[in-house]
Parts: C-alpha cells; sequence; structure tokens
C-alpha cells in the first residue's frame, strides 16, 4: 500500500506539474496572439491609407509637371512602402513563435499570411508605376535633343545647296528656308537652355549620374547647334549682300534703321520684373530670340558696308548705326545676364523650398502617427523611432536661413506681386515648421510620460519625480536640503520626537500616500487639453496634491536621531505648459 500511495503521489506530482507548465503556455500564447493582433491592425491601417493614393489617374500626364509631380508621388508611396519591411519581418517572426505553441493559430496565420501578400501586391504596383513615370519623363526630356537631330540634318543640307548660287530667282528661293531653319534654331535654344537650368530636378528625379550624362548631352548639342546656326547666319548675310548688290544704299539701309530701332523697343519692353519663375523663364526665352534676331541684325550691318563708295555721308550714316547698334548689343547682354542669374537663383529656392516641404510632410505624417498610437508592448521601439525622427530636425534647421536668403534674392529679382507670393510661401514653411516644433514637443511629452509609467518607485531607497525637466537637469542632494533648511527643521525636530515604532508608522503612510499622489500626476500630466478650459483643470488639479494632504512635507530619517525637514511637495510638481 505505501507504495501504491507513493507512486500515485509522484504522478500526483508530474500532473500537476504539466497541467501547470499546459497553464503557463496558454498564458504566453494568448500574450503572442494580443501582441499580433494589435501590430496587424496597425499594419492594415497603415496599408489602406497608403493603397487609396491616387495611384493610378484616368488622364495620361499632359505636360512636364503633371508628369514630375505624379512620379513624385509614386516615389513618396515606395518609400514609405520600403520602410514597412521592417515591419512585416516583425509580423513574420512573431507568427513563427505564435506557431510554435501547441494552439491552433490558423485563422489569425491566414490574416497575416493575406495582409503580406497584399503588401507585396501595393509595392509591386507602386514600383511598375514608378518606373514607368521615370521613363515618360525621361522619353519627354529627350525630345529637344531628338528634334535637334533633325534640325542638324536640314540645316547641313540648306548650306550645301546654297554654297554657290548663280542668279538672284536662286536666292530669292532659298534665302526664307534658311531664314525658318534660324527661327527653329532660336526654339531649340531655348528648349535646351531651360533644359539645362533644371539640373537640380534633373538630379532629384534620375540621380546624379544620369543628370550628369543628360546635362553633358545637352551642353554637347548646344554647342553643335551654334556652329551650325553661326554658318547659317553668315549664309544668310551672304546672300542678302548679293541682293543688296543690285539695290542702291537707301534701299538697303532704311530697312537695317526699322530693324534697330523696333529691336530696341522690344528690348526696352522686357526690362522689368516677373512675377513669378515661370515668368522669368518666358523672359529668358524671349531674350535669346531677340539676341538671335540682334546677331542677325549684326550680319546684315556688316554686310551693308560693302555698299558704301566713297560717299562721307554714306559712311557716317552706317558709323552711327554701327555704334548704335554695339550699344545696344552690350544692353541686351547685361540684361541676359540679370535675367540669367534671376532664373538660376529662383529655380534653387523653388527646388529646396518643394524638398523641404516634401520633408516636412512626410516627417509630420510620421510623427502623427507615433503620437496617435503608443502601445504598452512596443512602447520602447516606438520611443526610439521617434527619437530617430526627432534626430533629423537639427540638420534640417540649418537649411531654413539659406532658405529664407534665398528668398530674398528671389523677391528683390520679383514684381511686388510675386514677392508677395515668396513672403506667403516663406509665411506658410514658418507656419509648417513652428507646428513640426509644436508636434515635437508634443511627442516628447508623451514619451516622457510613457517612461515616467513604466519607472518601479523604490520606497526603501528613493523617489525619483521626472516630467518636464529642463535639458540642463538640476541636481537636489540631502545636504543641500538639511542647510538649507535646518534653521526651520528645529522646531519640527522638538516635535516630532518619539518612538521609532511611531516614526516607521507614519514613514509607511507617507510613502504610500506618496505612490497615490505619484499615480495622480502621471495622469494629469499626459491628459491631452483641447480647449482654456482643460488646461484650467488640468492646472488645479496639478495644485491639489500640495494643498489637500497633511503629508505635503518630505521626511527624511537619518539613523537615530529623527529630523523633520520641511519641503514643500509642490516643488516636485513640474510647471506644466500647454502644446
Amino acid at each position: 500500500m505505501r507504495n501504491v500511495l507513493e507512486k500515485l503521489r509522484v504522478l500526483q506530482e508530474e500532473e500537476e506539474g504539466r497541467l501547470q507548465g499546459l497553464l503557463k503556455s496558454n498564458g504566453a500564447c494568448e500574450q503572442q496572439r494580443r501582441q499580433l493582433e494589435a501590430e496587424l491592425a496597425e499594419f492594415r491601417k497603415d496599408l489602406q491609407r497608403l493603397a487609396e493614393e491616387d495611384l493610378e489617374p484616368e488622364t495620361k500626364a499632359s505636360t512636364e509637371d503633371k508628369l514630375v509631380a505624379r512620379w513624385r508621388l509614386y516615389s513618396v508611396t515606395r518609400a514609405a512602402l520600403a520602410a514597412e519591411e521592417p515591419r512585416v519581418d516583425r509580423l513574420q517572426a512573431q507568427l513563427k513563435k505564435l506557431i510554435a505553441f501547441p494552439q491552433d493559430p490558423q485563422p489569425l496565420s491566414d490574416s497575416v499570411v493575406a495582409t503580406i501578400q497584399e503588401f507585396q501586391r501595393l509595392k509591386a504596383k507602386t514600383s511598375r508605376l514608378c518606373n514607368a513615370a521615370d521613363v515618360q519623363l525621361w522619353q519627354r526630356l529627350q525630345r529637344p535633343l531628338q528634334d535637334l537631330q533633325l534640325w542638324r540634318a536640314l540645316a547641313q543640307r540648306l548650306l550645301d545647296v546654297t554654297a554657290s548660287l548663280p542668279d538672284p530667282p536662286s536666292i530669292h528661293t532659298f534665302l526664307p528656308q534658311i531664314e525658318a531653319a534660324l527661327a527653329e534654331s532660336s526654339r531649340l535654344k531655348e528648349q535646351l537652355t531651360i533644359l539645362q537650368l533644371k539640373k537640380d530636378l534633373l538630379g532629384g528625379v534620375f540621380g546624379q549620374e544620369r543628370a550628369a550624362v543628360l546635362l553633358e548631352q545637352v551642353a554637347t548639342s548646344v554647342r553643335d547647334r551654334d556652329l551650325l546656326h553661326n554658318r547659317l547666319l553668315q549664309r544668310k548675310s551672304k546672300l542678302q549682300s548679293s541682293l543688296a548688290q543690285h539695290k542702291d544704299f537707301g534701299a538697303a539701309f532704311e530697312p537695317l534703321q526699322k530693324k534697330l530701332l523696333d529691336l530696341r523697343i522690344r528690348i526696352q519692353a522686357e526690362n522689368g520684373l516677373q512675377r513669378d519663375l515661370p515668368g522669368k523663364q518666358a523672359q529668358l526665352s524671349r531674350l535669346q530670340g531677340l539676341q538671335e534676331e540682334g546677331l542677325d541684325l549684326g550680319a546684315q550691318v556688316e554686310a551693308t558696308r560693302s555698299l558704301i563708295q566713297d560717299n562721307p555721308n554714306h559712311q557716317h550714316k552706317m558709323d552711327q548705326l554701327s555704334a548704335d547698334y554695339q550699344a545696344l548689343h552690350r544692353s541686351l547682354e547685361d540684361l541676359m545676364d540679370r535675367c540669367q542669374q534671376s532664373v538660376r537663383e529662383h529655380c534653387t529656392f523653388s527646388h529646396q523650398l518643394l524638398e523641404l516641404r516634401h520633408w516636412l510632410a512626410v516627417l509630420t505624417q510620421k510623427l502623427e502617427a507615433h503620437r496617435g498610437y503608443l502601445g504598452p508592448w512596443d512602447a520602447q521601439s516606438r520611443e526610439a523611432e521617434a527619437e530617430r525622427l526627432l534626430a533629423e530636425l537639427p540638420e534640417k534647421e540649418a537649411q531654413l536661413p539659406l532658405i529664407e536668403a534665398l528668398g530674398r534674392l528671389v523677391m528683390e529679382k520679383s514684381s511686388p506681386e510675386g514677392a508677395a507670393m515668396v513672403q506667403e510661401e516663406l509665411a506658410e514653411l514658418a507656419e509648417s515648421w513652428g507646428a513640426l516644433r509644436l508636434l515635437e514637443e508634443s511627442l516628447q511629452s508623451l514619451v516622457r510620460n510613457q517612461q515616467l509609467q513604466r519607472t518601479e518607485v523604490d520606497s526603501g531607497k528613493k523617489m525619483i519625480f521626472t516630467n518636464n525637466i529642463p535639458k540642463t537637469g538640476f541636481l537636489i542632494t540631502p545636504t543641500d536640503l538639511i542647510s538649507r533648511h535646518h534653521r526651520r527643521a528645529r522646531p519640527l525636530l522638538r516635535e516630532g520626537e518619539g518612538s521609532h515604532e511611531d516614526f516607521s508608522q507614519l514613514l509607511r503612510n507617507f510613502e504610500l500616500w506618496l505612490q497615490v499622489e505619484n499615480s495622480k500626476l502621471v495622469r494629469i500630466i499626459a491628459m491631452k487639453a483641447a480647449t482654456a478650459e482643460d488646461l484650467r483643470t488640468r492646472e488645479t488639479k496639478l495644485q491639489e496634491p500640495a494643498e489637500l494632504h497633511p503629508c505635503k512635507y518630505c521626511i527624511c530619517g537619518l539613523q537615530k536621531n529623527v529630523t523633520f525637514i520641511q519641503y514643500p511637495l509642490s516643488l516636485f510638481i513640474p510647471n506644466v505648459y500647454p502644446v
């Protein structure tokens, strides 16, 4: 019987151990399941938000600006999806841990697998659309180079055909074709010049290496065009000189004088400030066209000199016309230099402003997401991520003075309406930055409250109060407290003399009350104040711990001698300012 009872007792202990292990396993499994469900719900929410973007519009992009905007949308979405890869890995790792338990995780595992598959589909779709937009934008920017290739072949044929023309009728036939080729050359020069000014955009979209290759092709094409354009101008002047030999000086001089006057009026009309960047680029294009016309006029002036015989009057008129042309040409060159500088500064300002706005929007969205959800099981990882995001602020803040300086330069070289627009953009940037700073302070406050709630109070050693402590910090030592309140503590020393048991009871009561008040303080500080009434309510509650309890003075026992140090608890309560 003893052996049987002993065996039964051993079996009972084994069964109890097995049941206890099973209960622990069930508890761990349930906790793992809840964590996975919470992470999966948040991931689905973020994935749904990204999927709601207008990734496939019904109409095709008709302009270059629309193509760039669409490419930016795809790039931002793709970057956001790439940032979710660590979360997908965490979901898979948590699912593996859950599968290791004996319980059936089938419904939850199916949801995790389906969500990950949806993430992969959205990621592939975004990459496909981004690559397609990249190709379309590249083809759009290559069009001026392709048009220049066709024009180059046409210009070379005209030069070959007009190398030797026997009679005026042949000259009248090909001279309009040369003039049309020169006009097309000026149009292509405008497009290539604008493309060269988009260096920052090309680098941001295609990368610095591809952008450098494209800009090198553009520079080479511009040089080739300039050579052919000058040869066409010389050929046109030669043909016009041949025609001029059949006319008298007066018939050749008067059209040149009218052209010079018309060119001066049109140049003076362009000597004004523009409203925005497209207006400045259009002004630069018009000035380039006027420059081409000026070169043409200069060639005609030199060709007309051959008609001067030995007439001093004609010589004086030609010298005066040539001097007027040279002065107008220098004025036009100065105006073009100022316009090009203004366009470059405005392009740089617009690009840097757009990049900083995009960074502000992305960072604000991420910080809002972190502030909106700070669950208990992943608080530390989210706090680390929030601190990593906030660490980007100083570097970007250093760009603000540079952008403001560029903005002031742009305002000086813009019309009053354009300067007002730039001022408004800078004000909006400052407002967005201020909102980001407020969000930063709010998030830091939430992170500190999370850390405060995790702090365990060791009543036998020390009590730590942390909330909204200044960055420089402060130090309170027991000796400082005793020296600071020594005179006020002496009367209390005589009143507080008593048995050791009374002191221990008082100390325990004080520690218990202090823990309760500390919990209240954490909840009050963590409150989100939406209105002024909420702020006043929170301030009133913060003042209650120092007014409603008789134990509002800190008690410090020093071995056998009991010393009561009068130290208001309200000094531990930090000022809470509305965020």
